[in-house]
């Protein structure tokens, strides 16, 4: 998140949450902390808002009312009075203890904080954040003893990496906040609680997730769906690949149909496509719409992660940018070998 010079740590509570499965507490603090050091409020203010993406946007729902949601409701108490904040904290910690049952989830520190003048869409709002710390690290201290110098090991958080969070905005009160997650620790296990149990969050159904949620399932689509059914090769894959970013950076809208009439081309990997997109929204839990206004930031976000390399054993990485018809892929009978041949113009 950018532009957080301006915001002000109104107020934040440290609580202790364990896993209820294997007897560890819960710990409630009575007081929140003491905010006199300005160097550790920007600290814990760079801590707790350095990691969010103000794009990925979410909103608090439930399945029969939005009233039912816990988190959204304790939240809705604190915005309407800020002497709410302590008891509304301790009843976010215990909703979150009675949530945390899964074997991986582990013992942390639970922060509840209370933030003004926080930048959101050319306006500064107020916003309440929830995060959570679970991975400890080892740090070396030095301190002078006597004449000597000596060192202890000590653990405590990287404040450069922040394990869970939710950034809860005062817009959208009806509809349910508007709310940036993150969580760095669960991302490919079944412990996702924080997402999908404590805070009962969905995406917004806009450019943006629209953008990513297409990228990531193209991506998907392409390195696992594509390569097994129709046993193509790798650089076919990549190739596929480049295509389908291109597609996403020199156009400003997405249509279903002229992707696959641009980019996939066969009738029968555009069939496959079709299905898959649809295991890919049920599985993930999403809504792709077959049309949408193309998103910047999720594209440049989602380049990072389509990989266009063809790793030949340990000996070669060949970087693929395009122009597949200049790959010749085959099978040297006398060395028992497979081979790629290039063709080029100039050498570099």
């Amino acid at each position: 998140m950018t532009g957080i010079d301006s915001v002000q740590l109104k107020e934040v509570i440290v609580h202790k949450v364990g896993n209820p499965t294997r007897s560890e507490i819960l710990k409630l603090s009575a007081n929140p902390l003491t905010l006199n050091d300005e160097i550790v409020s920007g600290l814990l203010t760079k801590y707790f808002l350095g990691a969010f993406n103000e794009n990925e946007q979410y909103r608090f729902t439930h399945i029969s009312d939005l009233q039912l949601n816990e988190v959204y409701h304790y939240i809705f108490q604190i915005f309407e009075d800020a002497k709410n904040f302590l008891p509304n904290s301790a009843l976010l910690a215990n909703f979150l203890y009675s949530k945390s049952t899964h074997v991986k989830v582990k013992e942390g520190e639970f922060y509840v904080a209370h933030f003004d003048n926080v930048p959101f869409d050319g306006d500064y709002v107020q916003a309440i954040g929830m995060f959570k710390s679970e991975t400890k690290e080892t740090f070396l201290r030095v301190f002078p003893h006597g004449q000597s110098l000596e060192v202890i090991h000590e653990e405590g958080v990287n404040i450069n990496k922040l394990d869970k969070g939710c950034l809860v905005f005062k817009k959208n009160t009806t509809e349910g906040y508007v709310a940036c997650v993150v969580d760095n620790t669960n991302k490919q296990s079944d412990a996702q609680y924080w997402i999908k149990d404590f805070l009962q969050v969905e995406p917004y159904a806009d450019s943006y997730h629209n953008t990513n949620n297409t990228l990531g399932m193209c991506k998907q689509f392409i390195t696992k769906e594509y390569a097994e059914k129709f046993d193509v090769s790798k650089s076919d894959q990549i190739d596929l690949l480049n295509r389908s970013m291109d597609y996403f950076k020199n156009n400003e809208s997405f249509t279903l149909e002229s992707f696959a009439q641009e980019v996939i081309h066969h009738e029968e990997v555009v069939d496959a496509f079709r299905d898959y997109k649809q295991t890919y929204e049920s599985a993930k839990n999403v809504v792709i719409e077959d049309e949408f206004d193309i998103h910047l930031s999720a594209v440049q976000k989602q380049a990072k992660q389509f990989k266009t390399v063809l790793k030949l054993d340990k000996n070669f990485h060949v970087y693929i940018h395009g122009r597949r018809d200049l790959i010749e892929r085959g099978y040297d009978e006398l060395s028992d070998k497979k081979f790629y041949k290039l063709y080029y113009d100039e050498e570099n």
